[in-house]
This record gives structure tokens, C-alpha cells and sequence, in this order.
């Protein structure tokens, strides 16, 4: 692996580097070992650092907020590049369109929607985490997802060519899309319809009290960790199998939602997935569903 050719070319194009970075500083439950190599890079040199990792034959990973992962404590061989410093967005009024970079924050997008009088993401209020994440996850709530506003996504092919694919092009499913094999989302174009800035503030107003009085936002959480069972939400499956409350180490499944696992100190990935199959068996037992993660689990 040629990390020689990799420091020098970070060191060009000043991209910040860190060794040994720990990843619970990066994701929202405060769990992760340490990163190999951290790189926090811009979008301009951002294809041709994964042609050069991809060259050397380092292994790399992506990530965005880090509101949706569950890292090993052992942390992540290689690189890990973190699309912070992807963040520029732009706002189309006239066209209704507004194009955000996959580092930018999903709230600041919708902030900037409100604003101007752009209706079409208020059920995505108080969801964290990048633009980028919410598009490979079609995050959602309020029965608003991801593709329900996105017109276009700008990917990062393996052959270092940057690809344009239409909504209908991604494929998007329940919490996922279809990204081609090895391709990176570099940026979206989102397509909003145009209403009353009050309105549309007063409308986001209510999902964030809604969401505040039924999930425990204030705490270190990754959001819901189960998927829901087809018409059937997994919070409630594992509130009915008795759930709530249930503890491994400092994570505990929430009083307030069954589906969310907060780390109320300092807890561990190893808890956590401990966690994860006493709640599993909990409702295989009482229900014979077998329930399928949401988060994603990475590292060595």
C-alpha cells in the first residue's frame, strides 16, 4: 500500500490529515475505536484522492454526520474520508431547486428551504446528519422520505468519472437506494414546490414537537436501529416484547422510544450488539419476526 504517495498528495492539495483519529469524537452515539487515517478533504480534490487510494490499494471509507453507523470498538482499518468540508449549497428560487453537496447538513438544507418559502422537506425537521447519508439511507419521517424531493444525484464512479442519475435512476426503497457498486454521492439537486414561509415554518415547528415528545433527542443515540417489520413499526414490536429499559453496560434501550439504543456513558459497540441480540430474540420469541438492522455497522 503507497502511503507515501498519499501524504504528499494531501500535503498539495492541504487536505487536513489525522492518525489515529477516534470515531466516537464523529458519530452520534459516541462509540467508535480509532481510525487508521482520517482525511477531511473539499470536493475539488475529492476525485482524485480516491483514484490515488484506489491505486495504492488502501481500503477507504465514507462517511457524513455519523448519525446512522455503529463503529467497532477496534476501529477502522485504512482511511476514512469525512465529507465535512463537502458542505456548499446553493438555492435556485426561480427553479425551485436547491443543490447541496453531500457533506451539507440535511438540517441546514431544510433551514435554507424554509427561508425561502420552498415547501416539500418539512417531514424531514430534526433528522441529523449529511445530505449525502440521507440519500444512501432515503431517510424519512412523517411520511416524507428522501425521494420525494430529490430530482438528481451527482455520484462518484470507480473509474474516477462523475455520473448524473435521475431519482427514478436511484432506485430508491424503505431506508435504502440503489447506489451502483463503489460510487460515492458527490452532490443532489433537490426539486421543492413554493408556499408561504409561515406556513411551512409553522408545519416544521410541529414535527420537531412531535418528534421531541417521542423520541429521545436530547440523548447520544443513532437513531432507530431496527427497520420496521412490513405495516408493523419495530419500535412497537419491541415495546410490546417488553423492551424498553432492557440494558447492556451504558446502553439502554430508550424509555421514550423502544427503537432508539442511547449510550448513557460510556458505552461500547460490543455492548451495543449485545444489546441489539437480547432485544432480537425478545421479539423472534413473542412475534417470530426476525427484525433487520437500520444502523450500520462498520470496522474492524
Amino acid at each position: 500500500m503507497n502511503y507515501e504517495l498519499l501524504r504528499e498528495f494531501c500535503i498539495s492539495r492541504g487536505i487536513e490529515v489525522r492518525l489515529d483519529e477516534p470515531m466516537s469524537m464523529h458519530t452520534s452515539l459516541r462509540i467508535g475505536g480509532p481510525a487508521d487515517i482520517a482525511l477531511f478533504p473539499d470536493e475539488s480534490s475529492f476525485p482524485e484522492l480516491i483514484r490515488i487510494l484506489a491505486a495504492g490499494r488502501i481500503p477507504y471509507i465514507v462517511i457524513g454526520g455519523g448519525t446512522n453507523i455503529l463503529v467497532k470498538d477496534q476501529g477502522i482499518d485504512g482511511v476514512v474520508i469525512f465529507t465535512s468540508k463537502m458542505n456548499s449549497i446553493a438555492l435556485n428560487a426561480q427553479r425551485s431547486t436547491l443543490n447541496a453537496e453531500a457533506g451539507c447538513s440535511l438540517q441546514k438544507a431544510l433551514n435554507l428551504c424554509v427561508e425561502n418559502g420552498l415547501s416539500g422537506m418539512e417531514g424531514l425537521a430534526g433528522i441529523p446528519g449529511s445530505t449525502g447519508g440521507a440519500i444512501a439511507g432515503n431517510a424519512g419521517s412523517f411520511g416524507c422520505e428522501m425521494k420525494d424531493v430529490i430530482k438528481s444525484v451527482n455520484l462518484l464512479m470507480p473509474d474516477g468519472m462523475i455520473k448524473e442519475l435521475s431519482a427514478d435512476d436511484m432506485g430508491f426503497q424503505y431506508r435504502s437506494a440503489k447506489i451502483p457498486f463503489g460510487s460515492i454521492i458527490l452532490s443532489a439537486v433537490l426539486l421543492l414546490k413554493k408556499d408561504e414561509p409561515f406556513e411551512i415554518k409553522k408545519r416544521v415547528a410541529n414535527f420537531i414537537n412531535e418528534k421531541k415528545s417521542k423520541q429521545p433527542v436530547s440523548k447520544a443515540s443513532a437513531g432507530c436501529v431496527f427497520k420496521n417489520h412490513k405495516d408493523t413499526a419495530a419500535g412497537k414490536l419491541m415495546d410490546e416484547a417488553g423492551c424498553k429499559g432492557m440494558r447492556v453496560g451504558d446502553i439502554e434501550v430508550s424509555a421514550v422510544h423502544a427503537n432508539f439504543f442511547v449510550n448513557t456513558g460510556n458505552g461500547t459497540c460490543d455492548d451495543f450488539l449485545r444489546l441489539m441480540d437480547m432485544v432480537g430474540s425478545k421479539v423472534k420469541e413473542k412475534f417470530g419476526i426476525i427484525l433487520e438492522p437500520e444502523i450500520r455497522i462498520m470496522g474492524k
